[in-house]
């Protein structure tokens, strides 16, 4: 049987013992299997049934990764997160022929032990970073450990579109041939096209793609040479099909390094048909970019499947919406791509090494065209697909699609653009000058990093408010629309229960406390609320909050938030340092996680400038959007590609100011910031000392 033989984490390329061997065949099972060496063993994956040959002593989270099974972990492995928990059963598997005992997994590592007792295992789990297989075994990854469990949807946003596609339809009457005037059918077809399109700009020198002559005779004569002709930039015909009522489809797709999102569009009328999301897979490889680029320098040719992941899930999401209203992907005649540089380089199969050190230079920072069927997505087989240009390194197309999306470039007043993520992209600027940059923020604010902390899922906690007297809590879940102060809400969320907070309630928390009092300006829990409610706890050196049973707020998560914020505002005082200014006129959140921050709440932290907050608010998936205008206008391909290159790109990592600007903002909302116009609307506490002096040293280590 045909084998593919994967290299392991780390090893080299060279022709040594394989040490994953994958079965080329899904529904092979062990009886009919090569038996392999006495040094591997066989590993069955469900629900997917993926299965194959692995060496002995390999970890269920490295077979995982080979046999390309959905199994989520973002610690690197180090048995901190426990998102890769799978599940064992010791008996018979008669469908595979595999019986599992109790030596078949390696005994509860030192590391599980420390995780079940922090933050409890569930019986009959095993981490799937520490449990090493031993023998054949049929192992579970249950919903919760899957990542495309964790769907984040990215709805399109309202937006006015001067519809005028690349490529458009045109119905034609063809004449037929005569003997008496020897033209091959496609010269008639195009003389016919022009003469009956006389205003549409259609070139004098028409070609086509092979797939259209290899079917065009059949074509023309199927519905009495009544057909209808899809052309790409007036000069190039891309598809032919008989009759009237044919449909152009167009798919807009922004691929973020933790979701991803697509709009199908109908290229005529300009409407967004159907749209979906996924999880990027590529997280399995690592949570933030920087992570994955370390995954490729230390496993050669891994960007290959990384590669490969991505387009794949391209795929997922055309078939996906084109399944929403009875159509097919190979009825989509164009894909517009937008992605910050690791994605947009992982997507067309280019290395982003060079992306994981200063000078972060791009391959290629213009726009590209491609087939679609030169980038294994199975399209239309006349489809392209065109990518938005890049800035600079981490100032991606995704930035460029979000300056289209909300046109900076065009107003007179001083706009702020902020797309929050692991990695924000910040642009600053008006019709006169546009400057930009990327912050590290890292992925606290999606709730990693945070001891109860969770992406959006139903179950977490999303809204947060604290009594000022008392002290006690009101939050809500995802997944119901009432208060837990309301009586029915304990049955409302009965299903799910309190599974953690994500990122938005993590922000609501924290503002709460700190105008409540229990945190100060400096992010230090105060031991002086102990005293007033038991919500506030000593917890070993410092002190907690309690937010509810399972859900605590410590002084380390304050401090992961700190310097997630004090990244994201360091970018942008740089940017306003560079105009010059001290105030903006403007500011817009931007993403899937900007679209459900509450302004306010992003303010008390110092997320975003003083500002006066009617002039605050978030667009939601402004990258998505971007996207899609460039997917139905052809001039705003051609104006963007314009803007950024007078776009002016600051590199934080080379910035001495820096650090500076990063300490300041340590403290909320800031340091030495008065925020007198949110003061004007909310009642802050009294202003008091910055951050403690070791945080300046501690983010130093934490960047080395």
């Amino acid at each position: 049987m045909a084998q593919l033989e994967v290299a392991a984490e780390g090893e080299s390329a060279a022709p040594i013992e394989p040490r994953f061997k994958v079965m080329a065949d899904p529904n092979a099972n062990l009886a009919t299997a090569c038996p392999g060496s006495p040094k591997h063993v066989f590993v069955v994956f469900t629900p997917t049934g993926k299965r194959g040959w692995v060496q002995s002593g390999t970890t269920i989270l490295e077979a995982a990764r080979a046999l390309g099974v959905d199994l989520d972990s973002v610690c690197g492995g180090r048995a901190i997160c426990g998102r890769c928990q799978v599940a064992f059963s010791v008996g018979e598997h008669p469908k595979f022929q595999i019986t599992a005992h109790e030596g078949t997994l390696s005994p509860l590592s030192s590391s599980e032990q420390r995780y079940a007792q922090r933050r409890g295992l569930i019986a009959g789990r095993r981490l799937g970073c520490s449990a090493t297989l031993l023998d054949n075994s049929v192992i579970d990854v249950p919903p919760e450990s899957q990542v495309h469990r964790q769907v984040i949807r990215k709805p399109p946003e309202p937006r006015d579109i001067v519809v005028d596609p690349v490529t458009q339809l045109h119905y034609v009457t063809v004449r037929k041939p005569d003997m008496r005037e020897p033209l091959g059918d496609f010269r008639r077809l195009c003389q016919d096209l022009r003469a009956q399109s006389p205003n549409c700009g259609i070139s004098d020198e028409v070609t086509c793609d092979l797939s259209v002559l290899q079917q065009l005779q059949k074509t023309l004569r199927a519905d009495d040479w009544k057909v209808t002709v899809a052309l790409r930039n007036g000069n190039r015909v891309i598809g032919v099909w008989p009759g009237f009522g044919q449909k152009a489809y167009g798919l807009a797709v922004d691929i973020g390094s933790t979701t991803m999102a697509a709009d199908l569009c109908d290229l005529e009328s300009g409407e967004v048909l159907a749209s979906a999301g996924t999880m990027n897979p590529q997280i399995r490889f690592g949570e933030d970019l920087m992570s994955r680029v370390s995954y490729i320098m230390t496993n050669p040719g891994s960007d290959a499947a990384m590669t490969k992941a991505v387009r794949d899930a391209v795929n997922f999401l055309a078939t996906e919406t084109t399944r929403d209203i009875g159509a097919r992907p190979d009825e989509i005649v164009e894909l517009v791509l937008v992605g910050n540089p690791i994605m947009h380089h992982l997507f067309l199969g280019i290395d982003p090494t060079e992306l994981g050190s200063a000078p972060f230079a791009t391959t290629i920072d213009a726009s590209v065209n491609l087939s679609a069927a030169e980038l294994d997505l199975y399209l239309h087989p006349g489809a392209q697909v065109y990518a938005l240009p890049c800035i600079a390194g981490h100032v991606g197309a995704d930035t460029a699609a979000m300056i289209l999306s909300e046109s900076p470039h065009r107003q007179d007043g001083m706009m702020l653009l902020i797309d929050v993520g692991t990695n924000a992209e910040i642009v600053l600027g008006n019709r006169e000058r546009l400057v930009a940059c990327s912050s590290p923020t890292g992925p606290a604010f999606e709730g990693a990093q945070i001891s109860a902390g969770q992406r959006a899922a139903p179950g977490a906690i999303e809204r947060v408010r604290i009594d000022p007297e008392t002290l006690e809590p009101c939050f809500k879940v995802i997944g119901s629309e009432l208060w837990s102060d309301n009586a029915s809400f304990e049955p409302a969320i009965a299903s799910s229960g309190i599974t953690g907070i994500c990122g938005t309630g993590i922000i609501e928390v924290l503002a709460e406390m700190y105008l409540t009092g229990i945190l100060s300006a400096d992010g230090v829990i105060s031991d002086r609320m102990a005293a007033r409610s038991e919500r506030v706890f000593k917890d070993g050196r410092t002190y907690s909050y309690r937010l509810t049973d399972g859900v605590t707020v410590t002084q380390k998560d304050v401090r992961e938030v700190q310097l997630a914020k004090a990244a994201l505002h360091a970018g942008f005082q740089l940017l306003m340092d560079q105009m010059g200014i001290e105030f903006v006129d403007r500011v817009i959140l931007a993403g899937a996680f900007g679209s459900h921050i509450d302004t306010k709440y992003a303010m008390v932290l110092g997320m975003v400038p003083d500002c006066n907050l009617t002039n605050v608010w978030s667009v939601g998936n402004a990258a998505g959007t971007g996207a899609r205008i460039a997917l139905l206008n052809g001039p705003a391909r051609r104006e963007i590609e314009r803007v950024v290159l007078d776009v002016e790109k600051i590199e934080t990592a080379m910035e001495p100011r820096f650090q500076e600007h990063f300490v300041d903002a340590m403290a909320f909302p800031h340091k030495n910031s008065p925020y007198a116009r949110l003061r004007a609307v909310v009642s802050l506490p009294a202003q008091r000392e910055g951050p403690p002096g070791d945080l300046a040293g501690k983010r130093r280590r934490r960047r080395r």
